[in-house]
Formats: structure tokens, C-alpha cells, sequence
């Protein structure tokens, strides 16, 4: 809690501090606040802001639903690789995902360039994709329609059979099954799962940076601009008091919904069937096509891009800076790894232990204390389950711009910029260490303390063990958050400090082909390492649940 008072709280008052008392607007700070919506430039950004995250929140749900419905009612040959890929958008970097949609539909993309001809000769002369949103929805697509699915799929496994056989045998069609039956079950996941895209889409800046371009930069592009270009700290704090205010109630929302969904699993779950009609096959290739073209077509256009001229990629690789964006990348991750796993710990084991004491005391509790004191307990035991999606609620610019300003004689320290990493990357590590806490079997612990092991003991022998699949998945989220991390390096790092996602802007900042096409290596060789630093955690996570479940 510490931690986050003086990384999130206190950077986000010093924000609200030079956003609304320094702010040199008459005739009071009340007013200024609502200088965003009086400015007919900043309107636009927040207004296209909300716009893009709506507009790609609709299409995951249009396209997510479907399939997640076809990966969870029928078997077929690979679906467990097909469920594993779906992990693939969350752990590969921002840059190397919109320099893959560039690959594709970009000025000189196998699929842009000739849709810009046809566009130039049926539309406008001067009709090209780059001067509309298109480039900036696909990349959210790619990141977010997984989001989804993985939501879905995961409820549709929790439907009651007995209910859905019951209102199949009583004469509803197969999609009025779906409407009464399954959609009502689903329901809460699908809402949290379109909060978490809302979110994502919105506080994001890497896509927008590089695929919004500047008609079509979102609030947290001009967050950056404006500190970054024009020294105008004031303005963008207010800017950045929009962005996290609204980053906040959708957290709130998110986590209510979340509370809420923490169910037992069901025993009658809906088993499996083979494809066999015509119809189910045609289902089953529209799904995994749009999963192919959204997610990974993107991850393959990039490699071909530097696969195409091995010996210029393999000059970009051996390059003086990249080695040493390499070397910072790896130590910057590695650091970030080591203080969020152990502050990860910390905040789970924290929360867990609040929960089972209220749980254990609540009668007490409501015997001893007055109303008004059991409310404060309880809403200290929420912030203290809830409080590590704070790096979540104010956006990776907010957050690096909170402590530029907090902290300005520090912000050229590497103590900040290791921090700003740790931070972004830890809550994953919190709530897999808290989801694993709560599927423990409680007797294991009675009976090592039955057998006299005294709490550090239990620890080391009984919850370690059982708690290291989920808390080695949660450091793979880690590692590849770190490693991909832009926004905050962007604004935190000094030139010596270069790592490879800041050095790949670099090179789409110039203009030549060369550039271009280092960027492109730089791309696959920062996937390659994301990747290999996720499957060499979560892979051994799996083998260890695996073996966990068997015995």
C-alpha cells in the first residue's frame, strides 16, 4: 500500500494539483475543469477517445461472441492450441502488433495498397486509409477481440446442461435456448470482459500513436504532445484528470462485476460435440478465419516483412544500439520481474488473509461493532482486494506523467523508471496469486499444522508448492508486459536508456525504407523475446498445474 500511495496516489494529486489550482484560466478552477469540453480541439480528442473505444468495443462483441459460442460447444482437432493462441494479443508488444497492421493494410501493406488504388479511383482522388480510423479499429481488434473470446468461452462452460436440455426438450429453437438460457449466464462475463476492451482501447497509446496519426491521435496522444512538444504541463494534467476519472469508473464498474462472477464451477457442464453438418463446418472456418485475419495474419506479415532481407535484418540485429536496447530491455524486464512478483506476493497473500479473517469474525464482528464501523472495515478490505487495479485505472502516460511531475529531480534516475515498470506489471502477479490462494484446499494447511509445521514452514513446504503454476503464469504476464512496455519509457528514459520498443519509434520517426524495414526486425526480434520469455514461464506453469490436478 505504500507503494501505491507513493506511485499512483500521490502522483495522480500532484496532477490534480497542477490541472486545476495552477491552471491560469479565469475565473475559477471549477471552470477550468471544464476547459476540455469549452476547447473545440481537446472536445474532438476525448470525444474520438470514447468514439474508438465504443466503436471496437461493439465489433469484439459482434465478432467475439459467435466464435467464442463455436470454440465452446464443438470439438475438433487442435482446439487446445486454438485456446492457447488466444493468449497470443496479450503478450506480444504494442508496436510490434501496429507495425504488423501496417505490414497489411498500411501506404505500401499487401492488402493497403491495392484497397488505396481502388479507393483512389471509385472514391476520392485522395481517399487512403491512413487519413481515416480504420488502421486504429483493426488495432484494437487485435488485441481486444480475444478479450472477449476468452471471456465467453470460459462462461458458455459454465451453463447448466440440465437447463438448456430442458428448454431444448420443452420445444425452443436453438437460438431462443441461447436467448433465455445461456445469454443470461454469460451475460456478467461478457460486460466485464467489454469493460476491460473499453478500457484497454481507451487508455491506450501506442496504436495510437503510431496508427491514429495526428487527425486521429486519442487523448492520451495529446497527453504526450503536449508535454513531451509543447511544455504545456498544465493543460495536460487536466487532460489526464479526464482520462483517469473516467479510467476509474470504469475499474469500479469492471471490479463489481467481477465480485459478482466469483462463482463455483458447475458440475453439469455441457460436453463437447463433433462437427458434422455442413452448416457446423461452415461455422467452425468463419471462426477460425476471423481469428486468423484479426489476430494473427498481423504476427505474420511482420515476420515475412523481416524475413524478406535476412542479411539487412541480421545487420539490424548486430547493430551497436540494438545490442545495447537489447541489454536495456532484458534488465529493465528482469528488474520490474523480481519487484513485481515480490510485491505481487505481498498484495495477494495481504488481501487473502483480510478476506478469511472478515469471514471468520463477520459474526463477531456485527455483535461487537456499530454499522457504521463495520462499513469502514468492509470498504477497507475492498481497497485492499481492489487497490492493485490502480496502475490499471490511470493509463501508463498518466501514470509516467504523474511522477515527472511528482518527482522532477528523479525523473532521470533509473530508481523511477524501474519503479513506473514495476508498477504496470505487478497486478498481474497479485490476482493470480489471489485466484490461487482461493482454490487451495484449506485441510492441507490444518494437517501440516496438526503435524506441528509452524506458518513459515506451511509456507515454504504446502502453499509455495501448490501456488507456483499461478504465480509463475501471472510472472509470464510480467515479463511480457515489461518487456513491451512503451509509454513509460517514452516519457522516462533517457537516450542511454534506449530500450527496443523506443528505439523501434525511432525508426518509424525516419523517413527511408531502411528504416523501415529495421523497424520490422527490431519488431520480430522484441516478439521472439516477449514470446520466449512467456512460454518459458507459462509453459512450465501448465506442465506444473497438469501434474498438480493429476496427483
Amino acid at each position: 500500500m505504500l507503494f501505491l500511495l507513493l506511485m499512483v496516489l500521490m502522483p495522480m494529486s500532484r496532477l490534480a494539483w497542477e490541472g486545476l489550482v495552477t491552471f491560469e484560466r479565469p475565473p475559477s478552477s471549477l471552470l477550468s475543469w471544464w476547459t476540455v469540453w469549452q476547447e473545440a480541439h481537446w472536445r474532438f480528442r476525448l470525444q474520438w477517445s470514447l468514439a474508438q473505444a465504443a466503436i471496437s468495443s461493439v465489433l469484439t462483441l459482434v465478432l467475439g461472441l459467435p466464435i467464442a459460442w463455436v470454440l465452446a460447444r464443438y470439438a475438433f482437432w487442435g482446439r487446445a492450441w486454438v485456446l492457447r493462441l488466444l493468449l497470443l494479443p496479450f503478450v506480444v508488444p504494442t508496436l510490434v502488433a501496429a507495425l504488423g497492421i501496417l505490414a497489411l493494410w498500411g501506404p505500401s501493406g499487401w492488402w493497403g495498397e491495392p484497397l488505396n488504388a481502388w479507393l483512389q479511383t471509385h472514391v476520392h482522388p485522395d481517399a487512403t486509409l491512413e487519413d481515416s480510423p480504420f488502421l486504429l479499429i483493426l488495432g484494437n481488434l487485435f488485441f481486444n477481440l480475444c478479450v472477449v473470446v476468452r471471456a465467453a468461452v470460459e462462461a458458455l462452460g459454465q451453463v447448466s446442461a440440465h437447463r438448456l436440455a430442458a428448454a431444448r426438450t420443452l420445444g425452443a429453437t436453438p437460438w431462443r435456448a441461447f436467448w433465455r438460457i445461456e445469454w443470461p449466464a454469460i451475460r456478467l462475463a461478457v460486460v466485464a470482459a467489454l469493460c476491460l476492451v473499453f478500457l484497454y482501447c481507451f487508455s491506450g497509446m501506442g496504436l495510437a500513436l503510431v496508427l491514429g496519426g495526428q487527425q486521429w491521435a486519442t487523448l492520451e496522444v495529446e497527453i504526450y504532445t503536449l508535454v513531451a512538444h509543447e511544455l504545456r504541463l498544465a493543460e495536460a494534467s487536466l487532460l489526464a484528470l479526464w482520462s483517469m476519472g473516467l479510467g476509474l469508473g470504469l475499474a469500479l464498474l469492471f471490479t463489481a462485476l467481477s465480485t459478482r462472477l466469483s462463482q463455483t464451477r458447475r458440475p453439469d457442464t455441457i460436453a463437447l460435440r463433433p462437427v458434422r453438418t455442413a452448416p457446423e463446418r461452415l461455422a467452425l472456418s468463419l471462426a477460425l478465419t476471423i481469428l486468423a485475419l484479426c489476430c494473427g495474419a498481423p504476427l505474420l506479415a511482420t515476420l515475412a516483412r523481416a524475413a524478406a532481407d535476412l542479411s539487412a535484418t541480421w545487420q539490424v540485429w548486430q547493430a551497436p544500439e540494438t545490442l545495447d536496447a537489447v541489454q536495456n530491455t532484458v534488465q529493465f524486464s528482469a528488474t520490474a520481474l523480481l519487484g513485481a512478483t515480490a510485491l505481487g506476493l505481498l498484495h495477494g497473500f495481504a488481501a487473502h488473509h483480510a478476506r478469511l479473517w472478515y469471514e471468520k469474525n463477520e459474526s463477531c464482528l456485527r455483535n461487537t461493532y456499530k454499522p457504521y464501523t463495520l462499513f469502514f472495515i468492509k470498504i477497507c478490505r475492498w481497497l485492499l482486494s481492489t487497490s492493485s487495479w490502480l496502475p490499471f485505472v490511470a493509463s501508463p502516460v498518466v501514470v509516467a506523467f504523474g511522477l515527472l511531475l511528482l518527482y522532477p529531480e528523479a525523473s532521470g534516475s533509473g530508481t523511477v523508471l524501474m519503479a513506473a515498470y514495476t508498477l504496470l506489471a505487478y497486478p498481474f502477479v497479485t490476482h493470480s496469486v489471489m485466484q490461487g490462494l482461493s482454490s487451495l484446499p484449506p485441510q492441507w494447511f490444518y494437517a501440516a499444522h496438526t503435524l506441528g509445521a509452524g506458518p513459515m514452514r506451511t509456507w515454504w513446504r504446502v502453499t509455495l508448492p501448490l501456488l507456483r503454476p499461478a504465480l509463475r503464469r501471472g510472472m509470464a504476464f510480467t515479463a511480457a508486459t515489461a518487456l513491451g512496455e512503451f509509454a513509460v519509457s517514452l516519457f522516462l528514459s533517457r537516450p542511454e536508456w534506449t530500450t527496443l520498443t523506443t528505439l523501434i519509434y525511432q525508426h518509424l520517426g525516419r523517413p527511408g525504407a531502411a528504416h523501415l524495414h529495421a523497424a520490422h526486425a527490431l519488431s520480430l526480434l522484441l516478439m521472439v523475446l516477449a514470446l520466449g520469455a512467456f512460454l518459458a514461464l507459462d509453459g512450465r506453469a501448465a506442465a506444473e498445474s497438469r501434474a498438480s490436478t493429476a496427483s
